[in-house]
């Protein structure tokens, strides 16, 4: 979720097909059955390899990648209720995570996204969004950000007008 910055309801209904570890890619079934393509990093790839690998029960009951890993619907999907508490159970765990939830983490991929410099009809694409309007919604920068991008373009303009 992290990143590649899918809705919850992206993640649940991702399905082991969906996967293009040739390719780095996963297909998406987003909102309104729109799908797109989303790119994955090598650490998303390497990280799902191993769940699918290692942690997935073999004789799932679903096609879906993430599934029940426990008790007697062990290898049934994974349902919004199971997501969140899965999320609950981490925060608890471990203190860095307390805010930690799957929409936040879908605003932290937008931010860190922009923070890259990447272009915003890029991200929009990448998000599954509509309308840019949406997109900028989950992009929220600092001033230390804004300042220091005000910096670099400053230096390229000043050297457009040097002799």
């Amino acid at each position: 979720m992290l990143f590649c910055g899918l809705r919850s309801h992206e993640v649940l209904s991702l399905r082991v097909d969906d996967i293009d570890a040739d390719n780095q890619a996963i297909l998406v079934n987003g909102k309104g059955n729109k799908q797109r393509v989303v790119p994955l990093t090598p650490i998303a790839c390497t990280t799902l390899a191993g769940y699918l690998r290692c942690e997935r029960p073999r004789h799932c009951l679903t096609d879906r990648v993430f599934v029940i890993l426990r008790g007697i619907r062990c290898g049934s999907p994974m349902t919004r209720a199971g997501l969140r508490s899965l999320f609950r159970n981490r925060r608890q765990q471990q203190a860095r995570l307390k805010n930690a939830n799957a929409h936040r983490f879908r605003h932290t991929y937008g931010t860190d996204m922009a923070r890259a410099g990447i272009g915003m009809p890029v991200l929009q694409q990448l998000m599954g969004h509509s309308d840019i309007e949406t997109t900028l919604r989950y992009v929220s920068l600092s001033f230390e950000d804004i300042a220091e991008e005000y910096q670099q373009a400053s230096v390229r303009v000043r050297e457009r007008y040097q002799p």
